[in-house]
């Protein structure tokens, strides 16, 4: 059983995807990061950096106690290794894999992230689009010919902040796989939990959210 740490996020988004993909058992604790859940001393024993998504093993291969994994990015790649799918294991095909696993954790989504805050880095976002445009021309998937965890994880970040929308008209490469992977039903099952977890999504931030989001939280 895979215990999820989530809130309806971009991050958030890529582990219940893995885990529908996978068919993996899981149960959701939500974390209101509205309301300062990240905060919580139960929650920072297994996210020590106060960020969400965080998951509890309580069945890891090694056959020990319980093991939490923190990160999305490396959540994804001990997900993948547990059940031998979505991370090849091919030497090239992983390492393919893992390089746009890591793009995208370090490019695309905070440059992403900060567009939707601030609207002011729109050069380096779109450039980023531009990079997965080229990338996906005459590939179906991102990495390795196949679908993997390197889908996962940039699918949720691409057009993430319907109130600060990307102009995806110019990468048509992009929305064809996009569309894509959108459409898998599995991808939709867990977009579905946002409606589930936090069905008031989108809507304007009260200023105890704002504090919580863009502070330091509780001292």
């Amino acid at each position: 059983m895979i215990e999820l740490h989530y809130w309806p996020t971009p991050n958030g988004h890529k582990i219940p995807i893995f885990l529908e993909e996978a068919g993996l058992e899981y149960v959701i604790r939500p974390v209101d990061i509205g309301k300062g859940d990240q905060f919580k001393p139960d929650y920072l024993a297994i996210s020590p950096n106060n960020k969400m998504p965080a998951i509890v093993d309580t069945a890891p291969a090694d056959g020990g106690a319980p093991m939490s994994v923190f990160e999305s990015g490396a959540i994804l790649v001990y997900l993948a290794d547990k059940v031998g799918r979505f991370l090849p294991r091919g030497l090239r095909e992983r390492n393919e894999t893992l390089e746009w696993l890591f793009w995208q954790v370090g490019g695309l989504g905070p440059m992403t992230g900060q567009y939707g805050h601030f609207n002011v880095y729109a050069p380096e976002a779109y450039r980023l689009l531009g990079v997965i445009d080229g990338r996906l021309k005459g590939r179906e998937f991102v990495a390795a010919g196949e679908f993997t965890i390197a889908d996962m994880a940039i699918h949720p970040w691409i057009d993430a902040y319907k109130k600060a929308p990307l102009d995806l008209e110019p990468y048509p490469e992009l929305r064809r796989w996009h569309a894509a992977i959108a459409a898998r039903p599995a991808v939709q099952r867990a977009y579905a939990l946002t409606e589930k977890v936090n069905p008031n999504a989108g809507a304007p931030l009260s200023e105890e959210e704002r504090k919580h989001l863009f502070g330091q939280g509780p001292k």
